[in-house]
């Protein structure tokens, strides 16, 4: 497939409309799945993605579930521009004389989009999971309190809702820069194997649509590509990401594990809650990446941005 060429402007649009519109529409069940993942076997406060989905809107609201998405909508813009656009860069630069890439090539391609995206993934997957898991402590320490194990007191101040910018100013100000890159390692162990298994596998489930190398496949064969390359992505690295939501995870439950690194917390996780807590949140995970990345590749591959600047005064104007 002769990779048709799109400026780095258009590539940054179509990265950032693909973002927003996908976790608009997928971000209540990436809240249940960060939910799913933090909670442990001592204090399990919901069985399935329904269940928490449920129970989130019975105690916080229908936007109870949306807790954490103006931080996702804010940062999503550049971090999915980023990632398209270097595995372009990548793969632009890889190919010589318009040839076909290679999969080890195709892998590197992805394997550099990946690295570059954590630069903001990390600080947006930090502020993000402390916002939608809040809501899971508070409630935990209500069930306590019902019960008698748990004062009022602490209830009270569980109840507090943080903020994406009170977090931060906290972080700064104890930790600097490096408190929002608390899991850099995590986010680039998912990340990286992430993008060299989609980014490939999108590429070749996408040709299966063109009848002659030179053409672009169908709307809805680029779309079901990257609906099927992501899921298969996410349930490979949910390991990866399960470690790394327990990492950047600053509060924990009642008799909840704290972790003082990546292999501490592979070691107790496998120890005490056995090798199936590594795919906690899989599913639900395989149904936010779906229809993120299949909505991301027909945005892409039909160039809005494109559109967008024609509309745009140039400077020769």
């Amino acid at each position: 497939m002769a990779d048709k060429q799109i400026s780095l402007p258009a590539k940054l649009i179509n990265g950032g409309i693909a973002g927003l519109i996908g976790v608009t529409c997928v971000f209540p069940i990436d809240l249940a799945k960060t939910r799913l993942q933090n909670q442990q076997n001592g204090q399990r406060m919901y069985t399935s993605m329904s269940d928490c989905l449920i129970k989130t809107i019975r105690s916080e609201g229908y936007f109870g579930m949306y807790r954490g998405a103006a931080v996702n909508l804010t940062l999503v813009t550049p971090e999915k521009a980023i990632k398209l656009a270097a595995n372009d860069f990548f793969r632009q630069a890889l190919s010589k004389d318009g040839k076909k890439l290679t999969l080890i090539k195709e892998m590197l391609a992805g394997c550099g989009a990946g690295t570059c995206q954590v630069i903001v993934t990390t600080p947006m997957e930090m502020l993000k999971i402390q916002l939608q898991d809040a809501g899971r402590l508070a409630a935990q320490k209500k069930l306590l309190a019902s019960q008698g194990g748990l004062n009022g007191a602490a209830v009270e101040s569980s109840s507090a809702r943080p903020t994406a910018i009170a977090i931060s100013k906290e972080l700064l100000k104890s930790k600097g820069i490096a408190g929002l890159y608390k899991g850099l390692g995590a986010t680039l162990l998912r990340d990286v194997p992430f993008s060299i298994i989609y980014f490939p596998l999108f590429a070749n489930l996408n040709k299966l649509g063109q009848k002659t190398p030179e053409e672009r496949s169908p709307f809805f064969v680029s779309f079901l590509a990257g609906c099927a390359a992501g899921s298969a992505a996410a349930v490979a690295v949910n390991p990866c990401d399960v470690i790394k939501t327990r990492l950047q995870s600053l509060q924990r439950g009642v008799n909840e594990d704290t972790y003082s690194g990546i292999i501490d917390c592979a070691r107790k996780i496998w120890k005490i809650e056995g090798p199936a807590a590594f795919l906690k949140g899989a599913y639900c995970r395989a149904l936010v990446i779906a229809p993120l990345f299949g909505i991301a590749q027909v945005i892409y591959f039909i160039g809005i941005g494109e559109y967008i600047l024609r509309f745009l005064p140039s400077k020769r104007d």
